[in-house]
């Protein structure tokens, strides 16, 4: 490992941590919110953070870039969200986050096919570690329910994710401050999102914004799990890559587990711990260079 490619770990993980606790935040929400209005209401305070941290604009250098800001947008900010949200309706929590966990696959075939990238052998063979885990912690026991449509939808977001990925990794080579290019990226997304909200019941209910608990929940999804997040994973996919930088999707399931039994006080099961273990061992096995 090289050692300027440190600090991308370091911004993946941290990244990681966060993305695994907005579940808490978002079910709290949920109670007052509708999932469109969450969504932009976390990124509209993203972007209004980025905003006040970096004021200067990046110049309109031709439409070529341009589009792979808005399709950068368009893809991690709106889609992702609105499929993985929509998927939630039709199946079950547990596929959602079962499929959603295929998105470092699709990276890997994304990058060996338009850009030519080499994946090892160990990259899969810890894949395959990491579903059978991830499947053990999401399903706990249960049995999978097949949701054709659900599941679907959650196969879409993970292509989804797969593909914003590969074009936050364009983006760094235009060598822009990451915090500047993700707040393009921002705006493209709530851009996208303006048509949903018209042809939605979407009413941002003015009692919601009276309760601290959902202004605390707003600030931590839009100031930590967005503007902060999406900055460090940018910044650690022009680091590592996006293929390397994916593995890391694999924890999110794992820090949930974690911090549910902490905040939700939600037991924790040998097939939970089995699951994490297996998951572990193929992230270890994704990212050895040899």
């Amino acid at each position: 490992m090289k050692d300027n490619s440190i600090y991308g770990h370091y911004a993946a993980i941290i990244t990681i941590v966060i993305w695994g606790t907005t579940f808490i935040s978002t079910k709290v929400l949920l109670s007052a919110f509708l999932p469109i209005e969450i969504l932009i209401l976390r990124f509209a305070v993203g972007y209004v953070a980025l905003l006040l941290i970096s004021p200067h604009m990046i110049k309109f250098k031709g439409i070529k870039e341009e589009f792979i800001f808005a399709l950068a947008g368009l893809t991690g900010i709106c889609l992702y969200y609105l499929l993985e949200n929509i998927a939630l309706t039709y199946t079950l929590a547990s596929n959602v986050g079962v499929i959603i966990s295929l998105s470092p696959f699709f990276t890997a075939i994304i990058g060996s096919i338009i850009n030519k990238e080499k994946v090892k052998p160990n990259f899969y063979i810890g894949f395959l570690f990491a579903i059978m885990g991830i499947i053990l912690i999401s399903l706990n026991g249960s049995s999978l329910s097949l949701n054709p449509k659900g599941d679907i939808l959650a196969l879409m977001a993970a292509f989804i994710w797969a593909i914003y990925s590969h074009l936050t990794k364009k983006i760094s080579t235009f060598n822009y401050n990451v915090i500047q290019s993700t707040r393009r990226i921002f705006f493209w997304g709530l851009v996208f999102m303006l048509p949903i909200i018209l042809i939605s019941d979407a009413s941002f209910p003015p009692y919601a914004f009276k309760s601290l608990k959902n202004i605390f929940n707003l600030l931590y999804l839009g100031l930590g799990a967005s503007a902060l997040c999406f900055a460090t994973w940018n910044y650690a996919v022009s680091s590592l890559g996006a293929v390397k930088t994916s593995i890391y999707i694999y924890l999110v399931p794992v820090i949930t587990i974690i911090f549910s039994s902490i905040f939700l006080s939600e037991k924790i099961t040998v097939m939970m711990i089995l699951g994490t273990v297996l998951t572990l061992t193929g992230l270890f096995i994704s990212g050895k260079q040899k």
